[in-house]
């Protein structure tokens, strides 16, 4: 559970001695403690800082009617470094709103979990799921709950809020890449077949072909459903009898398991394979060679879903239901000139 809001005891330091220390009055003060907005930047730093420094800690309140607010996040596991992204983004986005995060992992596979998040008087949902049920869609509905969900991998019913990444301009950067480097017979890996994003991905794969003129070959294109399943793709890529000299892996994980396909045959990244994923996780940084890959921007889109949740909550309606942040390459040493 992530905690933003500052809990504390009757000792300590009191509200005017921070804000003396800060030079602020102390209504200003006040209003840092209670997660309001209308504190210029610099003045809500100082006073964060007096507030650390002096050891404050906010006493409880127990009017229910001015406590913080509460959101909860559902994310697919607290194990991958994806979840560990968006966590950041959302807890530095709530830190700054005033508001309290609760994160569980995937309750979303039966009812008790929206059960619990209605019990415990959550004022909205963030779900960092590849999808929903069409049940909890109407649960959602019927009990007037507002949520937002993060790039989800299945295109959620009309209506419902979104924040993705530009997945077409992504897939078209990284294959504009491969074929600046020379290279013309380029293969793709993606996810799942037919959900919007692997779609959306391909679909850039293909027009960068198109505008460079160079035909698309229908076996060099292939879906898996995780890193196994990319190496396997891999290896089936490798026996066609004209194979590619590089290949775009439609996530960073899916690449990594590319390079164990590549390592089996004895095969060079990139002397004799280049290799592009997409996300830019830790793990594309730590892989040998590192990866060049199309940066999914997670904590900001996390962040930018609390926002829009939060405006929800308060009873505005987002302009439009699907917000996408651009995505960029971020050049390594898995490509290279064919």
């Amino acid at each position: 559970m992530v905690r933003t809001a500052r809990a504390s005891t009757a000792a300590g330091p009191t509200l005017a001695v921070v804000a003396r220390e800060a030079g602020v009055s102390v209504p200003t003060a006040s209003k840092v403690v209670n997660g309001r907005e209308d504190v210029a930047p610099e003045t809500r730093r100082r006073v964060v800082e007096a507030l650390d420094r002096l050891g404050y800690v906010r006493r409880p309140r127990f009017d229910t009617a001015r406590a913080p607010r509460l959101v909860d996040l559902v994310v697919r596991s607290l194990e991958s470094s994806a979840s560990g992204a968006v966590l950041h983004g959302v807890e530095a986005a709530a830190y700054d709103a005033g508001v309290d995060v609760l994160v569980s992992a995937c309750p979303a596979r039966g009812r008790g979990g929206l059960d619990r998040i209605a019990a415990r008087g959550s004022s909205g949902v963030l779900f960092d799921l590849a999808e929903l049920p069409a049940a909890h869609y109407a649960w959602l509905a019927q009990h007037r709950v507002p949520f937002v969900m993060i790039d989800p991998a299945v295109e959620p019913p009309p209506g419902v809020v979104s924040v993705g990444a530009a997945n077409w301009q992504g897939g078209v950067t990284a294959t504009e890449h491969l074929l600046k480097l020379g290279h013309r017979r380029i293969a793709v890996i993606a996810g799942r077949r037919g959900t919007p994003v692997s779609s959306a991905r391909i679909a850039g794969y293909r027009s960068a072909l198109t505008a460079a003129g160079v035909p698309e070959r229908p076996e060099y294109v292939r879906h898996a459903g995780a890193d196994r399943g990319a190496a396997r793709r891999m290896r089936e890529l490798l026996d066609l009898p004209e194979p590619p000299t590089a290949v775009f892996v439609c996530s960073d994980p899916m690449a990594l398991g590319v390079y164990e396909a590549l390592a089996e045959r004895g095969l060079r990244v990139p002397e004799e394979m280049s290799v592009v994923g997409f996300d830019d996780l830790p793990e594309a940084r730590w892989a040998t060679p590192a990866l060049t890959t199309v940066r999914r921007p997670l904590s900001e889109m996390a962040a930018t879903a609390l926002r829009l949740l939060l405006r929800m909550m308060d009873g505005a309606r987002p302009e439009s239901t699907r917000t996408e942040l651009s995505t960029r390459l971020v050049k390594r040493a898995s490509t290279g000139p064919v």
